[in-house]
């Protein structure tokens, strides 16, 4: 692999590693806080990174971003097509980051896409006023590095393995149990 593409994943890598306490962090938080050993607060994180709210996306926007790039009339008319019935198009705005996601703009400055990623990124930008997040910024990697179908999330999952392990050790340096109180509001 040339050592540009290395690079790209270091980033996206260190990019990765922490996320405040989003759903998989806080499931690592919770199985450290039990005194479950580092792995099974890992496992915890990872367990909860499959599903399809959270790390999954990355497939989502990798399938969207190859169905666009294989349409005849070019991203342009992929996303219009799209959003005229009413479809999501996926890895675009982000609840933290109102102003676009920083970690995919570091990635993608970085990376440089190629002329028909960056039409793909700026077609969606335009149409839907939002500006890319982490999850289009692995899959044009992916593609622009040729990485297999799954790197997106591989990446995403050895990165933040990091930080699930620093916020496990953390944790368990607290001595205390995460126990959140539920509110019965039913009949």
């Amino acid at each position: 692999m040339p050592a540009r593409s290395t690079a790209h994943i270091r980033r996206a890598l260190v990019l990765v590693a922490d996320h405040e306490l989003n759903a998989s962090t806080f499931a690592a938080r919770v199985a450290a806080s039990t005194g479950a050993p580092l792995a099974g607060a890992a496992l915890a994180g990872l367990s909860t990174l499959t599903g399809p709210l959270h790390g999954d996306a990355t497939a989502r926007v990798l399938a969207q971003l190859d169905a666009a790039l294989r349409d005849g009339g070019g991203p342009e008319n992929a996303i219009a097509e799209r959003l005229m019935h009413g479809e999501l198009i996926h890895g675009f705005g982000h609840v933290l980051y109102p102003s676009g996601d920083i970690r995919a703009s570091l990635l993608l400055a970085e990376l440089k896409p190629r002329a028909l990623f960056a039409r793909y990124v700026n077609a969606v930008a335009s149409a839907t006023g939002e500006a890319p997040n982490i999850d289009v910024a692995l899959a044009v990697m992916t593609r622009q590095l040729d990485l297999p179908d799954d790197a997106p999330f591989i990446l995403f999952a050895l990165g933040r393995m990091t930080g699930w392990l620093a916020h496990a050790l953390e944790q368990r340096e607290s001595g205390t149990l995460i126990r959140p109180r539920a509110n019965y509001i039913g009949a």
